[in-house]
């Protein structure tokens, strides 16, 4: 995606802030992770007018890094004609790569809209604009938290592929072997295309505990009950995730991960200390 690219290969996820204070935190964030030269940023996106349209204001912003930034563009409770709007806005705008997903179903929303998953929404996008846009789609090594088991869900993901995208970014997880067998079991379905892990710095227990139980990302037993030990030491907290993380990113590229998707949280310093501890 972009010409001079961090010999690992990495990208950075943020997501729309919504104050002015963190609008103007992720400016510089944005700054300091674009001189890492990186593949590409992406935003992610929520679902309901509001939310769209600041995605689209804060995919300007940090396009503006000159860093190839792509949007999350989700189909659950859009129509078609919404999202050939949103299409249109976006190649208008120079955006050449989409983060394509189902989204979840909002709470109190009438209609699950025309596209009801993912491969749908990549196949319709295939349809209305060719190749313009370099798509990236989902991929669940631990197993979407809604599929019946793995085998399903593993081909749930090859048919999103096999529909048109060009790769896939995963949930984050911290068992590296996990991965290693959800890619083996994609290739056995003919997905050729590069499924790059995505990662989750750790600096907040309470946090990741949350957000993991909601996304149905595993935290190993044995980093929870050290996690745990360390209470509000935030400081050992920090130390303790940069080092598991850290080990974990270079197992994944010593195995052949082809780079490195990190779930920024709108912070520079967690990923830049994990990033720096990598040998390509």
């Amino acid at each position: 995606m972009s010409r001079h690219e961090h010999p690992l290969g990495i990208s950075f996820e943020f997501f729309p802030p919504g104050t002015e204070a963190g609008r103007d935190k992720l400016i510089q964030v944005r700054d300091e992770l674009a001189a890492r030269q990186p593949r590409f940023f992406s935003v992610t996106y929520g679902a309901g007018g509001s939310t769209q349209a600041r995605t689209r204001e804060i995919v300007r912003q940090v396009s503006e890094s000159g860093v190839s930034t792509a949007p999350h563009l989700s189909c659950i409770g859009s129509e078609k004609a919404q999202l050939r709007d949103l299409l249109a806005q976006y190649r208008e705008e120079g955006v050449d790569s989409l983060v394509a997903l189902r989204g979840d179903m909002p709470s109190g929303m009438a209609s699950i809209g025309e596209l009801r998953y993912a491969n749908e929404l990549v196949e319709f996008i295939r349809d209305e604009t060719g190749n313009h846009f370099d798509i990236a789609v989902a991929a669940y090594p631990e197993s979407h938290p809604q599929a019946p088991n793995l085998d399903r869900d593993v081909e749930n993901f090859a048919r999103k592929m096999k529909a048109g995208a060009n790769m896939a970014i995963t949930q984050y997880f911290f068992t590296a072997d996990a991965y290693f067998h959800f890619v083996d079991k994609a290739r056995a379905l003919g997905v050729e295309q590069p499924i790059i892990p995505g990662i989750m710095p750790i600096t907040n227990y309470t946090k990741l505990a949350r957000f993991s139980d909601a996304c149905g990302a595993e935290i190993p037993r044995w980093i929870r009950k050290q996690l745990e030990s360390y209470g509000d030491d935030s400081e050992a907290i920090a130390a303790f995730g940069t080092d598991v993380v850290s080990r974990l990113c270079q197992r994944l590229l010593d195995g052949g991960a082809p780079g490195l998707h990190f779930y920024t949280l709108n912070q520079a310093a967690p990923v830049l200390k994990i990033v720096d501890n990598l040998s390509g």
